[in-house]
């Protein structure tokens, strides 16, 4: 079966290219560096000639409130009408868990826009919607930086290796198109200050976390549910713990 990853040699599409490839399929890694660019629509009809599934993992490469807006409608409406037009069965797209509770964020009012490009589209679909990556800690960490100081908040979230979230993604892929959206997350539920803590130390980083109910998550105003799954998530293999050890 011929696959394209958009966004495929990025953090979690190499992983999932890589996937893919170990399981028999003939997989095409799509991003502009390749030729193929779903905002110019560059190289993406000569792309998707063949193929029966599209996966989208590809990000915004800024984060300004209209950039990311006009990054992911115009990307998603470039490459569903390139889907349509060449037959293709299957959209894969990741998303973000709790992407509805956190729309005081510009990028995640983009996510959401995306996702219903998608939905609204004939094509049939899957929605992986992931907690945040473990990769992504030294992220939140420097964000949330004053001097030496860490201020956050204690509030539950449930992060995820990127390993995991690229075996999810290929695991969809290759199996019938959902229609729906499915979660995704680490085993365990952590607090974000705990979380944050445990990595600087691991870092031997010499900045401290300050527990602040009125810190932010990247700005946004967060509580235990904005960052944590619903019921029924499927949940991957690899604790925090054991992913920083390593």
């Amino acid at each position: 079966m011929k696959i394209v990853v958009i966004g495929g040699t990025g953090l979690i599409g190499s992983q999932v290219v890589k996937n893919l490839r170990s399981r028999g399929h003939e997989v095409l890694a799509a991003a502009p560096s390749s030729g193929v660019n779903t905002i110019t629509g560059e190289g993406l009809a000569a792309a998707l000639q063949g193929a029966q599934v599209v996966v989208d993992v590809a990000n915004a490469p800024v984060w300004e409130d209209q950039a990311v807006l006009a990054f992911f409608e115009t990307s998603g409406r470039n490459l569903l009408a390139a889907e349509a037009a060449a037959g293709v069965r299957h959209h894969v797209a990741l998303s973000v868990v709790g992407t509805e509770r956190l729309l005081e964020s510009g990028y995640f009012r983009a996510k959401l826009a995306q996702e219903k490009l998608i939905k609204d589209s004939p094509i049939p679909y899957s929605l992986v919607r992931a907690t945040q990556f473990f990769e992504f800690v030294a992220g939140i960490a420097q964000s949330a930086t004053d001097g030496q100081t860490v201020r956050l908040p204690h509030t539950l979230f449930q992060p995820m290796a990127s390993a995991d979230v690229a075996a999810a993604v290929s695991d969809v892929a290759v199996a019938a198109p959902l229609n729906r959206m499915v979660e995704i997350a680490g085993p365990d539920a952590i607090a974000l200050d705990d979380c944050i803590a445990h990595y600087l130390r691991a870092k031997a980083d010499p900045r401290k976390v300050t527990t602040d109910a009125t810190a932010r998550y990247f700005g946004i105003a967060v509580n235990d549910q904005s960052l944590t799954p619903g019921p029924g998530a499927h949940l991957g293999a690899t604790h925090f713990k054991d992913w920083l050890q390593a």
